[in-house]
């Protein structure tokens, strides 16, 4: 019996000490030769009226332990926020600038937020005291970011053109086997 528990408590141990998932990385380059770079206008935001499908609500954790929505950007985990991090590496804007190079493209969100993705990286990024790790690259002409938090929640972000003057921006972010957010966005070549 004494062996018997001795083994279980080792094997909890182990399983307490395994780590935790990771995300496949991804090629670098640009096999497609796709480029995403121009001005883009939210579809609907030229006359001010986006349609709610297209609007990014930032799931929450509710005080009762489910997940809510509000309009508003949460800055971070509190005591009253316990729900995924993922949520805090995710931009939004109704116009972007895209600028794109060889090795990855730089995205500025209503000309206040830039951010920078490499094609290939796989690396840590950070929001503050917030760490998640990120890959991305290209799945034929669709550039494909993932950023997974501590918890295991995964942001997957896809790019793609849809003829030369529409570009389509899928999110999801995944909590376990459960999908929070799921927004397609159509942007206009300005």
């Amino acid at each position: 019996m004494r062996t018997l528990i001795i083994f279980a408590l080792a094997a909890l141990t182990a399983s307490a000490c395994a780590a935790r998932p990771s995300l496949e990385p991804r090629p670098g380059g640009n096999p497609a030769g796709v480029d995403l770079s121009g001005l883009w206008v939210l579809r609907g935001a030229v006359h001010g009226a986006v349609s709610d499908e297209q609007t990014i609500v930032i799931p929450r954790r509710s005080r009762s332990g489910g997940f809510d929505s509000h309009g508003e950007r949460p800055t971070g985990r509190t005591k009253r926020n316990k729900g995924p991090s993922a949520h805090v590496f995710l931009e939004s804007g109704r116009t972007l600038k895209i600028t794109q190079t060889a090795y990855g493209l730089f995205v500025s969100f209503d000309r206040a937020v830039v951010e920078e993705v490499g094609f290939g990286e796989n690396r840590t990024v950070a929001v503050g005291p917030i760490e998640a790790q990120r890959v991305s690259g290209w799945e034929g002409p669709t550039l494909v970011v993932e950023t997974m938090d501590d918890g295991g929640n995964v942001l997957r972000e896809s790019w793609s053109l849809d003829g030369g003057d529409v570009l389509v921006r899928d999110v999801v972010i995944v909590s376990g086997d459960e999908e929070t957010l799921s927004v397609r966005q159509v942007f206009d070549r300005s």
